[in-house]
């Protein structure tokens, strides 16, 4: 079978909140994101989801445990090892504006024809993040993190701040883009019917912890968890 593209191998990140007492965000995660798929990561907010992709693209330093991927563990690689590793994994954030830099436009031929692609124009190219829609700001978010071709695509609740109507338009835009790339996602929310839609795989956390893991429609036609059993009926 083809080696899959992240492996997530018990996975912890705790972070110190005094001097004798620590808060497990991330604790003791397993998880396998096959290549060219989307892997689903839902749970109520507080649940360790954001936190546990930003230990995973390194934005926060792992506390223990390994992060596979394209075969080489990367959890503990210093920074300048980490810069060929980022050119492949890039991330899409959940506040586009908090995420764009106020001050800097976007003038290189690849970035024109990556917006483009997002449903931009070359004109965007020139406008500071400020002139932007919510919209528009999520499609230079993602054209951001796309322009690159990276191997896999963390979306972070790239959704969660649009209208429902853009949300549909953002989501087919990422799944058009997967299959012409074969491009992987772990994609993050808390909309189930969403992720169920873009999902071949499912988690879901509970605590800092994964609690369940299984195919996207068996996990929606059996869980097996008390708390995904919840999650479902709420």
């Amino acid at each position: 079978m083809e080696q899959p593209i992240l492996q997530v191998e018990h996975l912890t990140k705790f972070f110190s909140v005094g001097p004798h007492a620590e808060v497990h965000a991330v604790d003791d995660v397993n998880f396998t994101l096959r290549r060219g798929r989307t892997f689903g990561l839902v749970g109520e907010s507080g649940c360790g989801k954001s936190s546990c992709a930003r230990t995973i693209i390194r934005i926060y330093e792992p506390s223990q445990g390994k992060i596979i991927f394209n075969g080489q563990d990367i959890a503990h690689l210093k920074p300048r090892q980490m810069q060929p590793v980022r050119r492949n994994m890039q991330m899409i954030f959940q506040d586009p504006y908090a995420s764009l830099n106020a001050r800097m436009t976007e003038v290189d031929e690849k970035v024109f024809a990556m917006l483009n692609r997002v449903g931009l124009t070359a004109e965007h190219a020139g406008r500071y993040a400020h002139e932007f829609s919510g919209g528009q700001r999520q499609r230079v978010g993602i054209a951001r993190a796309l322009v690159l071709n990276p191997a896999l695509v963390i979306c972070d609740e790239p959704i969660s701040a649009l209208d429902v109507s853009i949300q549909a338009q953002v989501v087919n835009l990422l799944r058009d883009y997967q299959q012409a790339e074969g491009t992987s996602y772990l994609f993050i929310a808390h909309d189930l019917s969403m992720v169920r839609y873009v999902s071949d795989d499912i988690g879901v956390m509970y605590l800092g912890q994964l609690v369940e893991s299984s195919d996207s429609e068996e996990i929606y036609k059996n869980p097996l968890h008390p708390y995904t059993k919840g999650l479902l009926s709420c």
